[in-house]
């Protein structure tokens, strides 16, 4: 990299999944629009020809006139040539396919387990880590050979597995996990401050936050805004709403299956104190089975969606479409802010600002002293040149405690599953899952549950799953 007058010249970024057609579009846009830094782009993914598509529609882009940001985009066909000298590595795929992804959501249904995302937490997301975990290890020893100082930001779910994963292969990868489940509560909260107080253009970086907890069941004990303490006016909301629910008006959510009215937050607060700060989706997960996600009914009464994986497909030839026309030069990608924050963080490892903002590494017993040592929590941390500091967060109460450590539990159990192809780790797992657990299955089902879940994605996990007995 080459500084310049509050500028970064020629950093290299090495994307892992550049071949996307959704993600690298808003990694694109938020670059073309910072005009402080600069350099190049090698993507690398194993559909080449997905990565050439967008190598033309990320160079066109830089090309126009009004792209701030002047970025070299180029294909690699390795990872040792995406990685070689890369001051960034960014990962950002899709573990398998959407088929593999409606065995994760829908095959625990037969069981009355109905899962509103599946790709972190329950069956769906433990099944999920299960292939994406080998594919962690391959990018951990790559990283570590030919680019072991390179700061390295995922955004692939499991978020939790994932860091854990390139950890645990490499102990000296200076990686984390970005994740916008807390963008989404404080615009909540910005929200409920506009309609509540007659405030107008609230930032919702100005809502300042304790984090603690884990990815996608992460807590707010603090909050507030220019001296104004968000929790009794949160509380006064929830007590006047909580039938109802907030309809969220600011948000960049497609379609309804990823909407909701955030009654599970609400319910949440009144039972444990804290703003749960992640999207009901995903909160509903860490849950005992019996609660929000009962069944269908239940699921509509507290005003959120299960995941359609028909509609992920659907979306999926959209978004192709879409960069066939971008490809060919029918359409322009349009250059708004997305609201994500990692080209914001990679100012801040370059030097050009000091950036607090949620993140997912391994807790050092700085960040929630009572998770255990390992264990990758999402806390606040500072960045700034080179460096990233974790906010020591403080403790989390101990009936939230008891929610998270089972995930906790779980991620120590399917690493160590994935690791060693061990289908009985799985199972303990499965039985371990308050989505499980709730549902009161029996034992022989558990264990037929994960021996057909396992089938239904065995051709992107080891071959020793194939000659198990």
């Amino acid at each position: 990299m080459r500084y310049e007058d509050k500028r970064v010249n020629d950093i290299r970024i090495a994307y892992i999944g550049g071949g996307s057609r959704g993600w690298a579009r808003t990694f694109m846009t938020d670059l073309a629009m910072e005009s402080s830094i600069s350099g190049t782009i090698r993507l690398y993914d194993i559909d080449a020809e997905a990565s050439r598509a967008n190598e033309i529609i990320g160079n066109r882009l830089s090309q126009r006139p009004e792209a701030a940001g002047k970025w070299t985009y180029e294909t690699c066909m390795s990872l040792e040539e995406a990685l070689t000298g890369a001051d960034f590595v960014v990962i950002s795929i899709l573990p398998g396919t959407f088929d593999e992804m409606a065995v994760d959501v829908h095959m625990p249904e037969r069981l009355g387990i109905y899962q509103s995302v599946g790709d972190t937490a329950g069956p769906g997301g433990m099944i999920r880590a299960l292939r994406t975990i080998p594919m962690y290890v391959e990018f951990a020893k790559a990283i570590r050979d030919y680019a072991p100082r390179a700061w390295v930001i995922n955004y692939t779910n499991p978020m939790s597995l994932c860091v854990k994963t390139l950890y645990h292969v490499f102990p000296q990868i200076k990686a984390f996990g970005c994740c916008h489940e807390v963008f989404g509560t404080q615009k909540v909260l910005k929200g409920l401050l506009e309609d509540t107080m007659g405030l107008k253009g609230i930032n919702r970086k100005d809502i300042r936050v304790n984090v603690l907890g884990i990815n996608h069941f992460t807590w707010f004990d603090y909050a507030s805004y220019e001296g104004i303490d968000l929790f009794p006016m949160y509380r006064k909301y929830v007590d006047e709403h909580f039938e109802e629910g907030y309809a969220e008006r600011d948000t960049n959510w497609a379609n309804a299956c990823f909407a909701c009215a955030h009654r599970v937050k609400f319910d949440l607060f009144r039972r444990y104190g804290l703003i749960a700060a992640a999207g009901d989706r995903h909160l509903a997960e860490f849950m005992p089975g019996d609660e929000y996600l009962k069944d269908p009914e239940t699921v509509a009464r507290w005003k959120f969606g299960l995941t359609s994986v028909d509609w992920r497909k659907e979306d999926l030839e959209n978004r192709m479409e879409k960069s066939r026309k971008l490809l060919c030069g029918e359409t322009e990608i349009d250059l708004k802010p997305t609201g994500e924050e990692g080209i914001l963080l990679i100012k801040a490892l370059c030097g050009l600002e000091r950036v607090v903002s949620n993140v997912n590494i391994p807790n050092t017993g700085l960040q929630i002293p009572n998770l255990p040592a390992g264990a990758v929590v999402e806390t606040n941390a500072v960045f700034e040149r080179d460096a990233i500091r974790p906010v020591l967060a403080g403790s989390v109460p101990e009936p939230v405690k008891a929610l998270i450590m089972p995930a906790v539990e779980n991620h120590e159990t399917i690493l160590e599953a994935a690791l060693t192809c061990n289908e009985e780790l799985v199972v303990q797992a499965f039985m371990n899952d308050p989505q499980v657990r709730g549902r009161n299955c029996r034992e022989e089902d558990i264990r037929k549950l994960v021996r057909d879940m396992v089938e239904g994605t065995i051709k992107y996990l080891p071959k020793a799953w194939a000659v198990r007995k």
